[in-house]
């Protein structure tokens, strides 16, 4: 009678365990197959983004929203700093035109759901570096050189985004051509 019991409580808990497993590993497929769905409109999301904003070169609006920025603290720091009357207007200039191109680039980047930032480039910070530790004349040259460089870089990279097949960037690469050919030429003539 006590290896009945004994046979009688092993099976029971056997029953038990097996019908546990059932249980989760029903419960595993019903979280792979959750897990699978979820994977599945994550990617439906992701292509119908890509559709969406295939259009908007990421990196080219960073490199513009950090230019613009590096733009605006050196044309601030000129119209301040610079002795010629010809160099503070061109850094007001500066400021206020890439001022205003960094207001596009930002509703741009915000209807595409790219990050902004208020960081100057590289280029720009060193260059910002370099031109607070200097005065007088010799800011006015660093200055000029700095703008004549700066721009013939920008231009090149603003040809280039024209003609890519980014419609969006594209046509502001085109709208803002004509005002870094201005700031070349402002900055030669200094």
């Amino acid at each position: 009678m006590k290896t009945v019991k004994i046979a009688m409580i092993a099976s029971t808990c056997l029953i038990a365990a097996c019908q546990k497993n059932d249980a989760s590993s029903e419960g595993a497929v019903n979280d792979q197959t959750a897990g699978a769905e979820n994977i599945a409109l994550d990617n439906e999301a992701a292509d119908m983004t890509n559709t969406a904003g295939a259009a908007i070169d990421t990196a080219f609006v960073t490199e513009a929203l950090k230019g613009d920025n590096g733009e605006v603290a050196i044309g601030n720091l000129a119209a301040t700093k610079a002795s010629s009357q010809a160099a503070k207007d061109f850094g007001k200039m500066l400021a206020t035109d890439h001022g205003a191109h960094k207001q596009k680039l930002v509703e741009l980047a915000s209807g595409a759901g790219i990050p902004t930032t208020d960081d100057p480039s590289d280029e720009g910070k060193a260059n910002l570096d370099k031109l607070k530790g200097l005065s007088g004349t010799a800011f006015d040259k660093a200055f000029k050189q700095a703008m004549i460089e700066d721009h013939q870089k920008d231009i090149a990279k603003y040809e280039e985004q024209a003609s890519s097949g980014d419609p969006q960037t594209s046509a502001l690469a085109k709208d803002t051509l004509p005002t870094l050919r201005k700031h070349l030429e402002t900055a030669q003539k200094l």
